[in-house]
């Protein structure tokens, strides 16, 4: 796709690891590559998570500090600073899922404004990103999108909702730090949505601050996108989009296939690569409207994404395009990009150890699912541990 390959440079992937810490991540992927013990590890975590038993100082010195940057915010300063030398930013990402409280939903909202005040003081954060259901119960979003009528009670708790939305994407416009609101499952993504529209609509009269993302293994996701464009178009507004593939497949199918129903899922990985790389040519096509953020870690897409801004005349570090990837995972297209000039961001993870599990225990078994991720992680680091050995 691509004569000028960059991707296979592992001295400046890994030039912020040590000797140890490049045999601490091969040592992780090589375990996470056997997919018996990825099984058994996950349960015996989560047993002893709940049966409170002292792990989290393993936890935390292993597939912990690999893959998130601290417990707080200060914690991640160090990660932080020593990834923008090397001209990566960093998006900090509040990790932690599963809340139901509304005294849990504003606490995140509290951190969301906290993480806006951060990045307005360091150059290194220049984006603030939350989960819908860090601010809401999946449940009302859930009702909402399947168009049930909501109680008098539960009005007033999507109004909560929607004021918190409010807050964040207010406080980041007036920051001038870009928010990414992340996708979730396809049976609530609808309230969360138009939600994001109406952000959009009133925040982003200049310019993208709010995104929201676009889930492109679901067959429908081209289509919104076009939708969106036309009505951004007619209401004078920008776009902002996050493109990834996808997190939620599996449980997708599954109830898809319990409910008999036809899956959102696009029916093959092809498929879905073909319709993040036409979300990618759509949006590049369409700058003058939209931003995009592009959250993957496949490198045909990237060497595609470079090649689509090459082609338009653009400039590597155009304001309205950025590469992301996730902090612990795809280094060798991080840095490099980095390196060559481009926007790049790395998500990082944060919160405290046990509240980040059910976040870790996904990128374990993304790894071990995603056909050659982990081969193409452990390839990279034996490649420069051989290169620092022959030094």
């Amino acid at each position: 796709m691509n004569t000028d390959l960059i991707f296979d440079n592992t001295e400046v992937a890994f030039s912020l690891k040590t000797d140890s810490e490049l045999e601490r991540a091969y040592f992780l992927f090589k375990m996470i590559s056997i997919e018996p013990l990825v099984r058994i590890g996950t349960a015996a975590t989560n047993f002893a998570i709940k049966a409170h038993l002292p792990i989290e100082g393993l936890i935390r010195s292993t597939v912990f500090d690999h893959f998130c940057g601290g417990v707080n915010e200060d914690d991640c300063l160090s990660v932080i600073n020593n990834m923008y030398e090397k001209g990566v930013s960093s998006v900090l990402d509040y990790s932690v899922e599963g809340k139901e409280s509304e005294k849990e939903f504003d606490s995140a909202r509290d951190k969301i404004l906290k993480i806006i005040d951060f990045a307005n003081e360091i150059d290194a954060i220049p984006i603030a990103v939350f989960k819908p259901t860090g601010f809401g119960r999946f449940h009302l979003y859930e009702k909402i999108t399947n168009g049930y009528s909501l109680t008098e009670s539960e009005q007033k708790e999507w109004e909560r909702v929607v004021n918190r939305f409010d807050l964040v994407c207010k406080k980041a416009k007036a920051n001038d730090v870009a928010v990414l609101i992340d996708g979730e499952e396809s049976w609530m993504q609808g309230a969360a949505d138009n939600l994001v529209t109406i952000m959009m609509k009133k925040y982003n009269t200049e310019k993208p601050i709010v995104y929201n993302t676009l889930q492109m293994y679901r067959h429908d996701r081209l289509s919104f996108l076009k939708d969106e464009h036309k009505k951004a178009i007619d209401g004078k507004y920008f776009l902002g989009f996050k493109l990834v593939r996808g997190a939620y497949m599996e449980k997708e199918m599954d109830r898809a296939e319990e409910k008999k129903y036809q899956s959102p899922i696009c029916a093959s990985k092809a498929l879905t690569d073909e319709n993040f790389n036409e979300g990618l040519r759509y949006m590049i096509n369409n700058l003058d409207r939209m931003s995009i953020f592009a959250g993957t870690h496949n490198e045909d897409s990237s060497y595609l994404l470079m090649k689509l801004m090459r082609e338009k005349g653009l400039l590597n570090n155009d304001p309205r395009v950025w590469f992301g990837q996730l902090y612990g995972m795809s280094d060798h297209i991080s840095f490099n990009l980095a390196y060559k000039g481009y926007n790049v961001a790395k998500y990082i993870p944060f919160g405290p150890v046990k509240d980040v599990m059910p976040y870790l225990i996904r990128r374990a078994e993304e790894n071990t699912s995603v056909a050659g991720q982990t081969g193409r992680e452990l390839a990279l680091l034996t490649k420069e541990k051989k290169r620092r050995k022959s030094l």
